[in-house]
């Protein structure tokens, strides 16, 4: 999978069909996650920059959503239970597991 940041947030699958990531706020979790490839982001950061300071009460569980759609577009044969291999849930919040080579930024 590659994810081309430059220019309008472009997702490539392994075998390289295009991946829609969904809606804008999906694609801004995606984005933030690209630019830290293979390192965890936080929860807090993650939800100051989506509501730019001005979350919602249930920001946790939108954004908890987010990636539980975000999981499906990026493997999509992945089956039900089985872990993710690529957006893992890593303290202090989520990683995206790709290295650096996979974006473009």
């Amino acid at each position: 999978m590659d994810v081309r940041l430059l220019g309008p947030l472009e997702v490539v699958g392994s075998a390289g069909e295009r991946l829609d990531p969904g809606t804008r706020k999906q694609r801004a979790v995606l984005a933030m996650l690209a630019l830290s490839p293979g390192r965890p982001v936080s929860l807090d950061r993650l939800v100051e920059e989506l509501w730019a300071g001005e979350a919602p009460a249930k920001a946790t569980a939108t954004l908890q959503a987010y990636v539980s759609h975000l999981r499906r577009v990026l493997e999509p044969g992945r089956r039900p239970r089985t872990p993710p291999r690529l957006l893992l849930t890593r303290e202090p919040g989520y990683l995206l597991d790709i290295t650096p080579a996979q974006t473009d930024a």
